[in-house]
């Protein structure tokens, strides 16, 4: 259904993007992320990564740069939001502070498995009843689930999903946690919850790590810190989640070799990296200036990814989907929402 729109075989395209030089693309991809930057800065309400994806959708149907996205520019985009993705996805393991997110108690680390665990399975469920193409119900659960675009592209790495998969995905999970950044604080005093609840809330319900701050700051410091908190809980549920998908993907293809001629590890590479910056981080031999360096170079690389994800939207073909697309955000969000909530209250 995604394909519709293509003039040429997805084939013919292919061959194009291996022989087009990636470099092109590649500069785009990174002014793309300066930009966003440069937004972010101007209106700090506007997430970074937020962006990056408004911007790459906008460059893909503008009439003169869209020529050069869909050709040219192919090659280096797709290379952006594959690689520059997995990069990024490595350095996020440095921000997890694994030993201050124990230090919230067995008890929150249950409820945010929970959580997790009922979005994704919720969020999968409806999705595939909605009748969603491709992979978009397992990579819009997941963003759900996890940390929105980041935690879509670390999942599209080993599921191998169509491309316009992920930018559908993406665009959806980033429309509504942005949404959360104006809708959550209106939510606080009628459910009568104290700042610190409304942090850890809004730390189990809202996908994107600056859409978190962004929301969670509202409600003061104390609200803010217990958000970042649970949140580290849910980025650190990324790389089993991953692993997972991985190994149900080499189950389906059991016996198929990649184009190299080898099988797929049964762990991805950045999934282990991944894994290792978080070990890294929590011996504590970094100084802070480096994991400041570290966090500045995984904004940047994942901004300029989703850059390049944004770019391979094609609205009219978004459209199709709109529909079903809106009833699942809307009802996993109501998912995520409720079961946090509750998962909130059981545990204060």
């Amino acid at each position: 259904m995604a394909l519709l729109h293509r003039p040429q075989s997805a084939v013919v395209r292919d061959v194009s993007r291996e022989t087009s030089s990636p470099w092109p693309g590649l500069a785009l991809a990174v002014g793309g992320a300066l930009l966003a930057w440069c937004i972010h800065h101007l209106i700090p309400a506007v997430p970074m990564l937020t962006a990056s994806v408004v911007l790459g959708i906008a460059v893909a149907h503008v009439p003169g740069p869209r020529t050069f996205v869909r050709g040219a520019g192919r090659a280096g985009l797709s290379l952006a939001g594959r690689r520059l993705m997995r990069i990024g996805i490595v350095l996020l393991g440095l921000g997890l502070g694994l030993d201050q997110v124990l230090r919230l108690g067995w008890a929150t680390v249950a409820m945010v498995v929970a959580v997790v665990a009922a979005t994704f399975l919720g969020t999968l469920w409806l999705g595939r009843r909605l009748g969603l193409p491709g992979d978009q119900p397992l990579l819009i659960a997941t963003g759900y689930s996890i940390c929105g675009a980041s935690a879509i592209g670390a999942v599209s790495q080993v599921s191998g999903s169509d491309e316009e998969d992920v930018a559908a995905s993406v665009a959806l999970v980033t429309l509504c946690g942005t949404l959360a950044i104006a809708v959550l604080p209106l939510l606080q005093a009628p459910l009568a919850l104290s700042d610190p609840a409304f942090g850890r809330w809004v730390g189990a319900g809202v996908h994107d790590v600056g859409q978190v701050v962004a929301t969670a700051q509202t409600a003061g410091p104390d609200a803010l810190g217990e958000a970042v908190l649970v949140k580290l809980m849910r980025v650190a549920l990324l790389a089993p989640l991953v692993a997972a998908v991985a190994f149900s993907v080499r189950a389906r293809r059991r016996g198929v070799r990649t184009p190299s001629g080898r099988r797929p590890a049964p762990v991805p590479l950045f999934v282990a990296g991944f894994l290792a910056a978080a070990a890294l981080r929590a011996t504590g031999v970094l100084p802070d200036v480096a994991l400041q360096w570290a966090h500045t170079a995984q904004e940047a690389l994942l901004a300029a990814a989703l850059f390049g994800l944004g770019s391979a939207v094609h609205l009219p073909t978004l459209a199709r989907t709109g529909g079903r697309a809106a009833a699942l955000g809307l009802g996993a969000w109501v998912v995520v929402a409720g079961v946090s909530y509750a998962g909130v209250m059981l545990t204060v």
